[in-house]
């Protein structure tokens, strides 16, 4: 399992339109290339009175599963400006399917290229990214009097409070990067006194939104 990597933050549809033609992008998450086949497959359904409707994924830990589809546009000049966007962008998992209908005004080679390439960067800005780290839950036990100190402490550092569970004592859950486990486990030990004790759980992927405007 990677320690990072980025993908889409949320599934949707976005369109432009380009010397009035309509491109129309519809990304979204898949974990395997049945799930982005299939998705390709409901989009050409959906919009089959379209003149195209090319697609391209990136699946796998390693970029294992990449595909490019021109779908009947110019050899080269559709998907794999498509694939190429997703891979500068440097996203996991994700499938993209961009929609043409004719507008009466050829765009030549070039002008696909930058046309698709452009349709799937706008949908992946306007739909956002974020960035997935493994993470290893912490189980901490406090007494009341001390759970405010902590709950300030791991918010003022940013770590990702999962639960809080009122009981006899306090257990709050959070995630930590198991490479600053130890580390972790220290700082709260002094910052408690020693009135803390700690259960490690499960692994899981977080989300954290991350800025691709620029």
């Amino acid at each position: 399992m990677l320690q990072t990597y980025q993908t889409l933050y949320q599934d949707g549809i976005i369109e432009i339109e380009i010397k009035k033609s309509r491109f129309i992008c519809h990304a979204k998450r898949v974990t395997d290339e049945l799930q982005a086949t299939e998705f390709i497959q409901t989009i050409k359904k959906e919009h089959w009175k379209a003149n195209h409707n090319c697609a391209a994924y990136l699946i796998g830990d390693n970029d294992e599963h990449q595909r490019a589809y021109d779908d009947g546009e110019p050899s080269g000049t559709a998907g794999v400006p498509m694939l190429e966007v997703l891979k500068k962008m440097k996203l996991k998992n994700v499938v993209v399917v961009v929609t043409r209908y004719f507008g009466g005004t050829k765009l030549g080679a070039g002008g696909l290229i930058r046309a698709y390439s452009k349709s799937v960067s706008t949908a992946l800005q306007e739909l956002g990214i974020v960035e997935k780290s493994l993470q290893t839950e912490i189980i901490a036990t406090i007494s009341y009097p001390d759970s405010g100190k902590l709950e300030y402490f791991l918010n003022q550092e940013n770590y990702t409070i999962k639960d809080i569970a009122y009981t006899e004592k306090v257990i709050v859950t959070f995630f930590v990067s198991e490479l600053f486990i130890s580390e972790i486990k220290e700082e709260l030990t002094n910052l408690l006194n020693g009135q803390i004790s700690f259960k490690i759980g499960d692994k899981s992927y977080c989300e954290k939104r991350i800025d691709v405007s620029s």
